[in-house]
């Protein structure tokens, strides 16, 4: 896995913006389009905003969601709401190029499976997504993959819920096959409070969820608060 340590959460996002560009260009050249999955969290909506700006072949991009919270549609805890903000405000990304989870369904286990066949649809069945961007919780959590839950142990399925209630909500998220699948991982982790789990995320610590994820084509984007136990 490689990693990049830069000066700040700014720095990070300005980076991962620009290596997504590239791909997202790459992409379009070699296979037509890029299908990117995105997470939630404060710097990669930096990133996102960022990404509006850089030189994308939007018009080939479709973006799908890595998680999402069962809320409301605009709830400020979707990351949906996040999303558009950041970028679909910003970018010229075709709408029905954006795909969301659609969490307020009253049958959330059928969106779900319904979730898993939009993404066969577009990126190949099974699904494998050019780009998937991910980010690492204070407990090791990454997409909605959190500790304890019965979802960790999910393999048949690309798409699936939490079976306990975290942080207030229970969440749909990709599975560890549809992550691992992806041509590259790319981790944006910033800030103190994770500091303990970054030593363990490159480790590969399976006793954590983030370090149970693929590591061969991943990347790791951090700064140095997150970054201050890593040694050179």
């Amino acid at each position: 896995m490689q990693t990049e340590i830069l000066a700040d959460g700014d720095a990070v996002a300005r980076k991962a913006a620009a290596l997504i560009a590239a791909d997202a260009r790459a992409a379009v050249a070699a296979r037509g389009r890029f299908v990117m999955a995105v997470s939630g969290g404060h710097t990669p909506w930096q990133m996102l905003r960022l990404l509006a700006a850089e030189d994308v072949p939007w018009k080939s991009v479709h973006m799908v969601q890595v998680d999402e919270r069962i809320a409301p549609a605009g709830d400020p805890d979707r990351n949906l709401t996040h999303l558009r903000e950041s970028l679909l405000e910003h970018a010229p990304l075709p709408p029905e190029q954006i795909h969301p989870m659609a969490v307020e369904s009253p049958d959330p286990a059928g969106a779900a499976a319904a979730y898993a066949r939009t993404l066969e649809s577009i990126a190949g069945s099974p699904p494998m997504i050019d780009l998937t961007h991910l980010g690492l919780g204070p407990d090791g959590h990454t997409a909605s993959l959190v500790p304890a839950d019965p979802v960790l142990e999910v393999t048949d399925r690309a798409v699936a819920l939490t079976g306990t209630i975290y942080q207030g909500h229970r969440r749909m998220t990709l599975t560890y096959p549809t992550l691992d699948r992806s041509r590259r991982i790319l981790w944006v982790v910033t800030g103190a409070e994770k500091v303990t789990m970054m030593p363990r995320l490159l480790a590969g610590d399976h006793a954590i969820p983030a370090g149970r994820v693929r590591q061969d084509h991943a990347m790791v984007l951090a700064d140095r608060a997150a970054a201050a136990r890593i040694k050179p």
